[in-house]
């Protein structure tokens, strides 16, 4: 695969492990798997049966668990350090034709970050729901998260350039409103 296609894929899916931890790395291992996307040596382990089972049982976990108000609280700490390893993981495993060197860096800045900061927006907005609607609004708020990492699952693996497009259109809304939110508040 091209490098810079393969970056694309692995920031996309990145990104959605911002929304969900391991919808995208399902979606991975199901598409390495099948034999759509080949994954870099030392990550083929991610297209196995024990990876798919696993990955899908947490899948399935982790979407029933944001819908239990106390447990979607608690998975947002745990989420946070989480959805950066697999960001990181994810777009480390697409550039197998990178130089270890320039590999784990690309990761951890791309795709940790781009994960880090999907992640840090949906806990915003999901505090922004608790507090608006004393928690009442936190499923409708999940679902939107759950059907986004489908969404960005599938449009990075079939389509990465406009998943790839789409993600930096994120970060740009994300850092805007956090820097706007700044300069209020230090204007004030």
């Amino acid at each position: 695969m091209h490098a810079i296609i393969a970056f694309f894929v692995g920031v996309g899916l990145a990104a959605t492990c911002g929304f969900r931890v391991f919808v995208p790395l399902l979606g991975l291992s199901i598409a390495n798997h099948v034999g759509f996307l080949p994954l870099s040596h030392g990550f083929e382990w991610i297209g196995s049966w024990p990876a798919i089972i696993t990955f899908g049982v947490a899948t399935a976990f982790e979407i029933g668990a944001y819908y239990i108000p106390w447990l979607d609280h608690l998975l947002d700490l745990i989420a946070t350090p989480a959805a950066v390893a697999a960001g990181t993981i994810v777009t480390a495993s697409m550039l197998g034709e990178m130089s270890p060197f320039l590999r784990w860096p690309l990761g951890v800045i791309a795709g940790g970050g781009a994960a880090g900061a999907v992640q840090g927006a949906s806990i915003f907005v999901r505090g922004a729901s608790t507090a608006t609607t004393g928690g009442v609004g936190n499923p409708v708020v999940s679902t939107g998260e759950l059907v986004a990492s489908i969404v960005g699952t599938i449009l990075s693996i079939v389509l990465p350039i406009l998943a790839f497009i789409l993600v930096v259109a994120l970060m740009v809304f994300i850092f805007r409103r956090l820097f706007r939110r700044q300069g209020r508040a230090a204007g004030s």
